[in-house]
Protein backbone atom coordinates (compact mmCIF):
# COMPACT_ATOMS: atom_id res chain seq x y z
CA UNK A 1 0.00 0.00 0.00
CA UNK A 2 1.20 3.01 -0.70
CA UNK A 3 2.43 6.51 1.34
CA UNK A 4 0.44 10.22 -0.23
CA UNK A 5 1.01 13.32 0.61
CA UNK A 6 -2.02 15.73 0.32
CA UNK A 7 -1.66 19.38 -0.18
CA UNK A 8 -4.88 21.30 0.25
CA UNK A 9 -6.65 18.17 2.12
CA UNK A 10 -9.55 20.02 3.70
CA UNK A 11 -10.29 21.45 0.17
CA UNK A 12 -13.12 19.94 -1.86
CA UNK A 13 -11.05 17.58 -4.30
CA UNK A 14 -8.27 16.91 -1.69
CA UNK A 15 -10.95 15.72 0.70
CA UNK A 16 -12.39 13.01 -1.73
CA UNK A 17 -9.51 12.26 -2.97
CA UNK A 18 -7.99 11.39 0.47
CA UNK A 19 -10.74 9.37 1.26
CA UNK A 20 -10.71 7.60 -1.81
CA UNK A 21 -6.94 6.39 -0.84
CA UNK A 22 -7.66 5.58 2.34
CA UNK A 23 -10.25 3.41 1.67
CA UNK A 24 -8.20 1.58 -1.11
CA UNK A 25 -5.96 1.00 2.27
CA UNK A 26 -3.15 3.52 1.39
CA UNK A 27 -1.88 6.47 4.58
CA UNK A 28 -2.29 9.88 3.93
CA UNK A 29 -0.39 12.91 5.24
CA UNK A 30 -2.53 15.69 4.82
CA UNK A 31 -1.78 19.83 4.51
CA UNK A 32 -3.82 22.64 4.94
CA UNK A 33 -3.49 25.59 5.96
CA UNK A 34 -7.72 26.00 6.44
CA UNK A 35 -7.62 29.65 5.26
CA UNK A 36 -10.55 31.76 4.79
CA UNK A 37 -10.88 31.62 1.03
CA UNK A 38 -14.16 30.67 1.75
CA UNK A 39 -16.14 29.90 4.38
CA UNK A 40 -13.77 27.94 6.80
CA UNK A 41 -16.56 26.14 8.10
CA UNK A 42 -17.39 23.64 4.89
CA UNK A 43 -13.44 23.18 5.21
CA UNK A 44 -13.82 21.96 8.97
CA UNK A 45 -16.44 19.28 7.94
CA UNK A 46 -14.63 17.72 5.02
CA UNK A 47 -11.40 17.81 7.77
CA UNK A 48 -13.32 15.73 10.96
CA UNK A 49 -14.34 13.45 8.61
CA UNK A 50 -11.14 12.38 6.95
CA UNK A 51 -9.69 12.94 10.86
CA UNK A 52 -12.10 9.89 11.75
CA UNK A 53 -10.63 7.58 9.47
CA UNK A 54 -7.51 5.01 10.23
CA UNK A 55 -4.79 6.51 8.11
CA UNK A 56 -4.88 10.28 8.07
CA UNK A 57 -2.59 12.60 9.69
CA UNK A 58 -3.24 16.21 9.67
CA UNK A 59 -0.39 18.72 9.72
CA UNK A 60 -2.00 22.45 9.33
CA UNK A 61 1.16 24.20 7.38
CA UNK A 62 1.27 26.42 4.97
CA UNK A 63 2.64 24.83 1.34
CA UNK A 64 3.75 28.64 0.39
CA UNK A 65 5.76 29.03 3.64
CA UNK A 66 9.28 27.13 2.72
CA UNK A 67 9.51 25.43 6.35
CA UNK A 68 7.22 23.08 5.32
CA UNK A 69 10.05 21.35 2.91
CA UNK A 70 12.19 20.94 6.54
CA UNK A 71 8.07 19.07 7.78
CA UNK A 72 8.46 16.47 5.62
CA UNK A 73 12.43 16.28 4.51
CA UNK A 74 12.86 12.65 6.16
CA UNK A 75 9.39 11.12 4.76
CA UNK A 76 9.31 8.71 1.98
CA UNK A 77 6.25 9.18 0.07
CA UNK A 78 4.94 7.37 -3.00
CA UNK A 79 3.87 11.05 -4.66
CA UNK A 80 3.07 14.49 -3.75
CA UNK A 81 -0.75 15.12 -4.41
CA UNK A 82 -0.40 19.16 -5.06
CA UNK A 83 -4.31 20.07 -4.61
CA UNK A 84 -3.70 23.07 -2.74
CA UNK A 85 -4.50 26.44 -4.53
CA UNK A 86 -6.32 29.86 -4.18
CA UNK A 87 -8.81 29.40 -6.84
CA UNK A 88 -11.12 32.14 -8.36
CA UNK A 89 -10.98 33.96 -11.38
CA UNK A 90 -12.34 37.10 -10.05
CA UNK A 91 -10.72 36.96 -6.59
CA UNK A 92 -7.22 36.56 -8.24
CA UNK A 93 -7.86 40.56 -9.65
CA UNK A 94 -7.79 41.84 -6.20
CA UNK A 95 -5.73 40.15 -4.51
CA UNK A 96 -2.95 38.54 -7.45
CA UNK A 97 -0.08 37.98 -4.32
CA UNK A 98 -2.19 35.22 -2.69
CA UNK A 99 -2.52 33.19 -6.06
CA UNK A 100 1.45 33.60 -6.74
CA UNK A 101 2.07 32.77 -3.19
CA UNK A 102 0.33 29.64 -2.91
CA UNK A 103 0.17 28.76 -6.75
CA UNK A 104 3.71 29.12 -7.97
CA UNK A 105 5.88 28.92 -4.54
CA UNK A 106 3.64 26.05 -3.09
CA UNK A 107 3.83 24.19 -5.72
CA UNK A 108 7.93 25.12 -6.07
CA UNK A 109 8.24 23.95 -2.37
CA UNK A 110 5.81 20.49 -3.07
CA UNK A 111 8.59 19.87 -5.73
CA UNK A 112 12.20 20.38 -3.57
CA UNK A 113 9.73 17.95 -1.26
CA UNK A 114 10.00 15.81 -4.13
CA UNK A 115 13.72 16.28 -4.57
CA UNK A 116 14.74 16.13 -0.97
CA UNK A 117 12.31 12.98 -0.39
CA UNK A 118 13.20 11.31 -3.50
CA UNK A 119 10.05 11.29 -4.09
CA UNK A 120 9.12 10.50 -7.99
CA UNK A 121 6.12 11.28 -8.89
CA UNK A 122 4.00 14.47 -9.08
CA UNK A 123 0.46 15.64 -9.31
CA UNK A 124 -0.25 19.47 -9.86
CA UNK A 125 -3.48 20.68 -10.22
CA UNK A 126 -3.76 23.77 -12.76
CA UNK A 127 -7.25 24.81 -14.48
CA UNK A 128 -9.15 25.38 -17.81
CA UNK A 129 -9.25 29.18 -16.89
CA UNK A 130 -5.35 28.60 -18.29
CA UNK A 131 -7.07 28.37 -22.00
CA UNK A 132 -7.81 31.74 -22.50
CA UNK A 133 -10.68 33.86 -24.17
CA UNK A 134 -11.22 32.13 -27.45
CA UNK A 135 -9.81 28.35 -27.57
CA UNK A 136 -11.06 25.78 -29.97
CA UNK A 137 -14.15 23.74 -28.46
CA UNK A 138 -13.86 20.94 -27.05
CA UNK A 139 -10.48 22.48 -26.26
CA UNK A 140 -7.42 20.01 -26.15
CA UNK A 141 -4.57 20.35 -24.18
CA UNK A 142 -2.39 21.42 -27.27
CA UNK A 143 -4.63 25.04 -27.62
CA UNK A 144 -2.56 28.31 -26.48
CA UNK A 145 -2.25 28.19 -22.60
CA UNK A 146 0.05 31.66 -22.78
CA UNK A 147 -2.72 34.28 -23.13
CA UNK A 148 -3.65 34.38 -19.26
CA UNK A 149 -6.90 36.40 -19.23
CA UNK A 150 -6.49 36.92 -15.00
CA UNK A 151 -3.74 36.33 -12.24
CA UNK A 152 -5.46 32.77 -11.29
CA UNK A 153 -4.82 31.35 -14.85
CA UNK A 154 -1.41 32.98 -15.09
CA UNK A 155 -0.33 31.58 -11.81
CA UNK A 156 -1.32 28.45 -12.98
CA UNK A 157 0.77 28.55 -15.74
CA UNK A 158 4.16 29.47 -13.90
CA UNK A 159 3.16 26.27 -11.77
CA UNK A 160 2.74 24.33 -14.80
CA UNK A 161 6.13 25.60 -15.80
CA UNK A 162 8.18 25.54 -13.03
CA UNK A 163 7.01 21.63 -13.26
CA UNK A 164 8.60 21.40 -16.33
CA UNK A 165 11.71 22.64 -15.01
CA UNK A 166 12.13 19.68 -12.26
CA UNK A 167 10.92 17.27 -14.52
CA UNK A 168 13.80 17.81 -16.99
CA UNK A 169 16.44 18.72 -13.96
CA UNK A 170 15.47 15.72 -11.52
CA UNK A 171 13.77 13.58 -13.09
CA UNK A 172 10.31 14.37 -11.16
CA UNK A 173 7.40 11.93 -13.07
CA UNK A 174 4.61 15.31 -12.86
CA UNK A 175 0.82 14.69 -14.32
CA UNK A 176 -0.65 18.55 -14.84
CA UNK A 177 -4.21 18.00 -14.58
CA UNK A 178 -6.28 20.89 -15.92
CA UNK A 179 -9.58 20.77 -13.96
CA UNK A 180 -12.92 22.09 -15.47
CA UNK A 181 -15.58 22.80 -13.62
CA UNK A 182 -15.88 20.24 -10.48
CA UNK A 183 -19.21 19.49 -8.59
CA UNK A 184 -20.55 17.91 -6.02
CA UNK A 185 -21.55 17.00 -1.95
CA UNK A 186 -19.50 19.35 0.34
CA UNK A 187 -18.05 21.79 -2.87
CA UNK A 188 -17.01 24.91 -3.41
CA UNK A 189 -19.75 27.50 -1.66
CA UNK A 190 -18.38 29.79 -3.96
CA UNK A 191 -18.84 28.17 -7.00
CA UNK A 192 -22.27 27.93 -9.26
CA UNK A 193 -23.71 25.12 -8.35
CA UNK A 194 -22.78 25.06 -4.49
CA UNK A 195 -24.65 28.82 -4.50
CA UNK A 196 -27.86 27.81 -7.04
CA UNK A 197 -28.78 25.13 -4.76
CA UNK A 198 -28.80 26.78 -1.49
CA UNK A 199 -30.43 29.87 -2.66
CA UNK A 200 -32.95 27.95 -4.68
CA UNK A 201 -33.50 25.67 -1.27
CA UNK A 202 -33.75 28.73 0.79
CA UNK A 203 -35.96 31.03 -1.56
CA UNK A 204 -32.81 33.48 -2.00
CA UNK A 205 -32.04 35.40 -4.96
CA UNK A 206 -30.38 33.69 -7.77
CA UNK A 207 -27.72 35.98 -9.09
CA UNK A 208 -26.45 35.16 -12.29
CA UNK A 209 -24.01 37.38 -14.21
CA UNK A 210 -24.63 38.68 -17.80
CA UNK A 211 -27.49 37.45 -20.04
CA UNK A 212 -26.84 33.43 -17.99
CA UNK A 213 -25.88 31.97 -21.83
CA UNK A 214 -22.33 31.64 -21.03
CA UNK A 215 -21.41 27.89 -20.58
CA UNK A 216 -19.64 25.67 -18.51
CA UNK A 217 -18.38 21.84 -18.73
CA UNK A 218 -19.06 20.39 -14.92
CA UNK A 219 -17.70 16.78 -13.32
CA UNK A 220 -18.48 15.17 -10.87
CA UNK A 221 -16.28 15.12 -7.71
CA UNK A 222 -15.95 11.18 -7.54
CA UNK A 223 -15.31 10.93 -11.77
CA UNK A 224 -12.42 13.75 -10.77
CA UNK A 225 -11.01 12.28 -7.76
CA UNK A 226 -10.54 8.73 -9.75
CA UNK A 227 -8.94 10.57 -12.54
CA UNK A 228 -6.60 11.93 -10.36
CA UNK A 229 -5.75 8.70 -9.02
CA UNK A 230 -5.33 7.29 -12.13
CA UNK A 231 -2.68 9.73 -13.16
CA UNK A 232 -0.44 8.52 -10.16
CA UNK A 233 0.81 6.15 -13.19
CA UNK A 234 4.28 7.16 -14.84
CA UNK A 235 3.61 9.21 -18.04
CA UNK A 236 6.91 11.57 -18.09
CA UNK A 237 5.51 15.14 -18.33
CA UNK A 238 2.08 15.19 -19.30
CA UNK A 239 -0.93 17.67 -19.05
CA UNK A 240 -3.92 16.54 -19.27
CA UNK A 241 -7.85 17.87 -19.09
CA UNK A 242 -9.96 16.32 -15.97
CA UNK A 243 -13.33 17.29 -16.60
CA UNK A 244 -15.70 19.51 -18.16
CA UNK A 245 -17.30 17.11 -20.45
CA UNK A 246 -20.71 17.85 -20.40
CA UNK A 247 -21.55 21.35 -21.00
CA UNK A 248 -24.55 23.34 -19.70
CA UNK A 249 -25.04 27.06 -19.70
CA UNK A 250 -25.79 29.19 -16.86
CA UNK A 251 -29.64 29.00 -17.55
CA UNK A 252 -30.17 26.30 -17.75
CA UNK A 253 -28.46 25.08 -15.06
CA UNK A 254 -30.80 27.17 -12.84
CA UNK A 255 -33.38 24.92 -14.46
CA UNK A 256 -31.72 22.27 -14.10
CA UNK A 257 -31.43 23.00 -9.92
CA UNK A 258 -35.18 23.95 -9.93
CA UNK A 259 -36.26 20.71 -11.19
CA UNK A 260 -33.97 18.80 -8.90
CA UNK A 261 -35.19 20.98 -5.36
CA UNK A 262 -38.88 20.98 -6.69
CA UNK A 263 -39.02 25.05 -6.18
CA UNK A 264 -38.85 27.89 -8.37
CA UNK A 265 -36.11 30.31 -8.55
CA UNK A 266 -36.29 34.30 -8.75
CA UNK A 267 -33.49 34.85 -11.35
CA UNK A 268 -31.58 38.08 -10.77
CA UNK A 269 -29.34 39.68 -13.67
CA UNK A 270 -26.23 41.23 -12.91
CA UNK A 271 -23.57 42.89 -15.29
CA UNK A 272 -21.17 40.45 -16.89
CA UNK A 273 -17.47 39.81 -15.26
CA UNK A 274 -14.42 40.79 -17.45
CA UNK A 275 -12.31 38.13 -15.47
CA UNK A 276 -14.96 35.10 -16.61
CA UNK A 277 -14.27 32.93 -20.11
CA UNK A 278 -17.25 33.10 -22.02
CA UNK A 279 -17.26 29.00 -22.00
CA UNK A 280 -15.47 25.95 -21.58
CA UNK A 281 -15.50 22.50 -22.92
CA UNK A 282 -12.96 19.89 -22.54
CA UNK A 283 -11.62 17.33 -25.05
CA UNK A 284 -10.68 14.25 -22.33
CA UNK A 285 -9.63 12.17 -25.08
CA UNK A 286 -5.85 12.25 -23.92
CA UNK A 287 -7.33 11.46 -20.28
CA UNK A 288 -8.69 8.20 -22.04
CA UNK A 289 -5.85 6.99 -23.80
CA UNK A 290 -3.41 7.81 -21.35
CA UNK A 291 -5.37 6.88 -18.01
CA UNK A 292 -7.98 5.10 -18.72
CA UNK A 293 -10.41 7.34 -18.04
CA UNK A 294 -13.91 8.41 -19.11
CA UNK A 295 -16.51 10.11 -16.65
CA UNK A 296 -19.60 8.14 -14.96
CA UNK A 297 -22.11 10.71 -13.63
CA UNK A 298 -24.37 12.70 -16.40
CA UNK A 299 -25.20 16.06 -14.57
CA UNK A 300 -28.67 15.26 -13.61
CA UNK A 301 -27.45 12.21 -11.64
CA UNK A 302 -24.56 14.48 -10.12
CA UNK A 303 -27.03 17.42 -9.40
CA UNK A 304 -29.27 15.08 -7.49
CA UNK A 305 -26.43 13.86 -4.97
CA UNK A 306 -25.48 17.36 -4.55
CA UNK A 307 -29.14 18.36 -3.48
CA UNK A 308 -29.18 15.20 -1.53
CA UNK A 309 -25.95 15.91 0.45
CA UNK A 310 -27.70 19.27 1.04
CA UNK A 311 -31.07 18.28 2.53
CA UNK A 312 -28.98 16.56 5.07
CA UNK A 313 -26.48 18.85 6.12
CA UNK A 314 -29.00 21.60 5.68
CA UNK A 315 -29.38 22.80 9.42
CA UNK A 316 -25.95 24.24 8.98
CA UNK A 317 -25.00 24.27 4.88
CA UNK A 318 -27.89 27.25 4.48
CA UNK A 319 -26.06 29.51 6.69
CA UNK A 320 -22.69 29.24 4.54
CA UNK A 321 -21.41 32.05 2.78
CA UNK A 322 -21.94 31.89 -0.73
CA UNK A 323 -21.05 35.43 -1.62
Amino acid sequence: MGNFLVTGAAGFIGARVSEVLIEDGHTVSGIDNMNDAYDVRIKEYRLKKLKAMNGFSFHKLDIAEKPVIEHFKDQKFDAVINLAARAGVRYSVNDPWAFVQTNMIGTLNMLEICKETGTKKLIVASTSSIYGEDPPYPTPEDASSSEPLQPYAASKKGAEAMCHAYHHLYGIDVSVLRFFTVYGPAGRPDLALFRFVQWVSEGRPVRVNGDGEQSRGFTYIDDIARGIILALKPVGYEVINLGGHEVITINDLVKLVEDVVGKKAEVVHGPPNPADMRSNWADVSKAGELLGWEPQYDMRAGVEKLVEWYNTEREWAKDIDTP
